[in-house]
């Protein structure tokens, strides 16, 4: 199972429909967001996907972002962490704002992966055999290049595309 993982949006709408665009081309049914779209106005345009979003810190319309995800889907999951199960993989997910919470699911020892967004960095790092993950940021501060990742559960693959 291939899944699409981004993170910190901020509302650049042109590099998030780019990443949406490729993930309908490759096929890819399921995204996950782990936080700071900031606002309403893209969420319409995740349709089609079942969406796993994590709330950021730059969330401030929280409810209103919980609401019309899960008016979306009846798949999608809107929440500040992410506990569960992808195609028979344990994955967590979460922005990563909350001091330790990284570090706290990693403890878990129970995570195949763990995806995480706020440093606006890309990461690929394996932690007491959970494999962490950041997709890197498409909008706010321009600490690297824009980016997004394509994570295939099954074989243990990421592919982290440039936008």
């Amino acid at each position: 199972m291939k899944i699409g993982v981004l993170s910190d949006t901020h509302d650049q709408l042109s590099n998030t429909l780019m990443v949406l665009e490729i993930c309908r081309r490759r096929g890819i049914k399921t995204l996950i967001h782990c936080g700071d779209l900031t606002g309403l106005e893209m969420v319409p345009f995740f349709e089609g996907f079942r969406v796993i979003y994590t709330m950021g810190n730059m969330d401030f319309v929280t409810g209103a972002i919980k609401n019309r995800f899960e008016k979306q889907g009846e798949d999608n999951f809107v929440g500040m962490v992410f506990k569960g199960e992808l195609n028979g993989v344990l994955v967590a997910a979460t922005h990563s704002h909350i001091e330790g919470k990284v570090m706290d699911l990693v403890s878990h020892q129970r995570y195949q992966w763990i995806f995480h967004g706020h440093t606006h960095q890309r990461r690929d790092e394996v932690i007491r055999g959970a494999r962490v993950i950041n997709p890197g940021a498409l909008g706010g501060l321009g600490k690297e290049s824009r980016s997004f990742c394509i994570v295939d559960l099954a074989d243990n693959a990421v592919e982290f595309i440039m936008v």
